[in-house]
């Protein structure tokens, strides 16, 4: 009821399937050989809740292909005959395998009595199938007895009454062990042990909710829970027929009604954690210092065992002491015991006296009257006084047991006591939390000494407890700080982090741009190179025109000397056009070259070294050519 409960609680109701996986519900058949999440309700060993591989099919009808589509709510039959395909990749040889190795750790951790081979688990045969598959449900019904006759028939129609949502024929039963059989089977007993494993879950967490109210068993059947669980449904299931796969509204709404419902106290829960955490964290801490030098450790149980031999000699002399004292009490018994026995000899002797002294003198009934009283009030005497003398050797012997078992108690309750003191380093004198003090219980110590020693040590301890709890709220606010710091600089390193990412994304734009820059860089230089050479080949074709001209000039020269007046006007027309179409070449020359100077003043300096050399050479070349028209103008307006 409690495991009902719980899986009401924790998850969606086992009879609305989930058609969109996340990480949390995962179908059952994609999660064989890995570890899986629990999403069904109330585990029922006869009849557990059937999944579906990769589509889960709803109970109520179809399902659309849309997930904002409502869906056809037209009931197909609850637990229709359609049939389920069997999605996982049973005739995968590594799944098998992995498969075939989850089973041999689950037999073997469980104590599977047969023997178990990797040869066996590849082939099995029939027999050990029908062992395998009755040790593993015998894990849900540990009451499950396997029937010795058609159990071929048993383990699919176990199967079925499971809800195993694929068939397993009764055929494949006879030849469990063959290729095309076994992976169907291997299948099914992982599916067998899925449900183990989640029926375990469910019982550890059912311990949760145990003991959050008197009579949580009649809540879950009454009206108030029966009223909270329709409703949940009702609404979740209006929402599931909208289209909706998750509903984590209505299930924290419906885990905060079932909390206030069965008076679940979240503070207990969260001191139980704190407890829990606590202790956890004292004993790696005893592990730790369990673990410390071995020749510490053995001169630590030196010395206490020097204590103990210590306490125990004192033990002895605190027993030799008691026993002198029981030994003078029984010797003052013994005394008393004596004295009794000699007064009642006397009595006795007494009596003698008196019984002679009536044989021997004659008595009036008076005296014998009163002699029989005295008498019977002698013997009521002597009878109360040896009925006092029992009672008091039987309170005498009572009170030593008495007192035997109280200084057992004692004895027990000072052991405990050292010993927890011990661990907590309180003793001895020199331990490191005694601080000088002696908490060390001594037995024996009577009077006012014993309960002013109990209560310094109780003040002893409260202030040792004062002063624990005070320095554990010194490091709690130390680990907040630190805890603070330790986020700052996390932050602080985050950014940085970024910071580099951003400058490394920086350098490398920075190194593109570079390589881009000496590649037009490079492409200029080639181009200026081109440009200087087809400048060095115009200046020599010059050259070779103005020699050509020149020679030319020189012959027309010689016959204008006979024509002289007939070609004077044409001679001045062509010296213009020449001066002209010279001067523009140089003017473009010089414009080219100054561009290129200007252009060079923002290369590389061994760049502009070239490019200044080369104007340089251009410039001696331009004034050479401007000397050599010089000298052909002057030769010209001499001739």
């Amino acid at each position: 009821m409690e495991r009902g409960r719980m899986s009401r609680v924790t998850g969606r109701p086992s009879e609305l399937p989930m058609r969109v996986q996340d990480s949390n519900r995962m179908s059952m058949v994609y999660t064989t050989p890995q570890s899986k999440q629990p999403s069904f309700g109330k585990l029922n060993i006869p009849k557990p809740q059937s999944v579906t591989s990769e589509r889960r099919t709803s109970f109520f009808g179809g399902r659309t292909s849309g997930a904002s589509m409502p869906r056809n709510s037209t009931m197909s039959g609850f637990g229709g005959s359609e049939k389920i395909k069997d999605t996982r990749p049973l005739h995968d040889k590594s799944f098998v395998q992995q498969c075939i190795r989850q089973l041999h750790e689950f037999l073997t951790e469980q104590g599977y009595p047969g023997t178990l081979s990797s040869k066996t688990l590849q082939s099995p045969s029939t027999k050990e199938f029908v062992k395998m598959f009755e040790f593993i449900y015998r894990q849900l019904d540990p009451t499950f007895e396997m029937p010795n006759l058609k159990v071929e028939e048993e383990v699919p129609a176990i199967l079925k009454a499971l809800r195993y949502p694929f068939v397993l024929s009764k055929c494949s039963m006879y030849s469990v062990g063959a290729p095309h059989t076994w992976p169907q089977a291997l299948g099914a007993l992982m599916w067998l042990i899925d449900n183990v494993k989640i029926n375990w879950s469910l019982s550890k967490q059912e311990l949760l909710f145990s003991d959050f109210g008197e009579d949580s068993d009649n809540i879950e059947e009454g009206a108030e829970y029966n009223k909270l669980f329709l409703d949940y449904t009702a609404e979740t299931y209006s929402k599931f027929m909208q289209g909706d796969d998750t509903f984590e509204d209505e299930d924290d709404l419906f885990l905060t009604k079932l909390k206030k419902l069965y008076n679940v106290d979240e503070a207990l829960l969260t001191a139980m954690e704190e407890k829990h955490r606590m202790l956890t964290d004292e004993v790696e801490r005893l592990e730790k210092e369990s673990q410390m030098d071995r020749l510490t450790t053995k001169r630590m149980e030196k010395g206490k065992l020097q204590i103990d031999l210590k306490k125990l000699q004192s033990y002895r002399s605190s027993l030799d002491t008691f026993q002198a004292n029981l030994e003078n009490k029984a010797s003052e018994l013994t005394d008393e015991l004596e004295n009794t026995v000699s007064h009642l000899e006397s009595l006795k002797h007494e009596r003698d006296e008196l019984q002679l002294r009536l044989q021997n003198q004659k008595f009036t009934p008076a005296d014998v009257e009163r002699i029989n009283r005295e008498k019977r009030e002698l013997q009521q005497t002597i009878s109360s006084l040896s009925k006092s003398l029992e009672d008091a050797e039987q309170h005498k012997w009572n009170e030593e047991i008495a007192l035997a078992k109280v200084k057992e108690k004692a004895e027990l309750k000072l052991t405990e006591y050292h010993k927890l003191a011990r661990k907590l380093k309180l003793i001895p004198l020199s331990a490191e939390n005694a601080c000088g003090h002696d908490f060390e219980i001594r037995p024996f110590e009577c009077g006012s000494g014993m309960v002013q020693n109990r209560t310094q040590i109780q003040m002893l301890l409260r202030k040792l407890v004062s002063d624990v709890e005070e320095e554990n709220s010194r490091l709690a606010n130390m680990k907040l700080s630190l805890e603070e710091s330790c986020e700052q600089v996390n932050s602080n390193i985050m950014d940085k982090s970024n910071d580099i990412k951003q400058l490394k994304e920086q350098i490398r734009k920075l190194d593109e741009r570079l390589d881009c820059d000496m590649q037009e860089l490079a492409r200029e230089e080639g181009d200026w190179a081109e440009e200087m050479e087809s400048v060095e080949n115009h200046r020599k074709l010059l050259e070779k025109k103005v020699n050509y001209g020149y020679d030319e000039a020189v012959q027309q020269l010689k016959a204008a000397q006979q024509q002289y007046h007939l070609v004077l006007q044409e001679t001045n027309e062509e010296r213009r056009t020449v001066a002209n179409n010279l001067a523009s070449v140089f003017t473009t020359a010089t414009n080219h070259l100054s561009i290129t100077e200007k252009c060079l003043e923002d290369l590389h300096s061994r760049v502009q070294r070239v490019c200044s050399k080369a104007v340089e050479e251009d410039e001696a070349v331009v004034q050479t050519l401007r000397d050599t028209l010089k000298s052909f103008i002057s030769k010209a307006n001499s001739s």
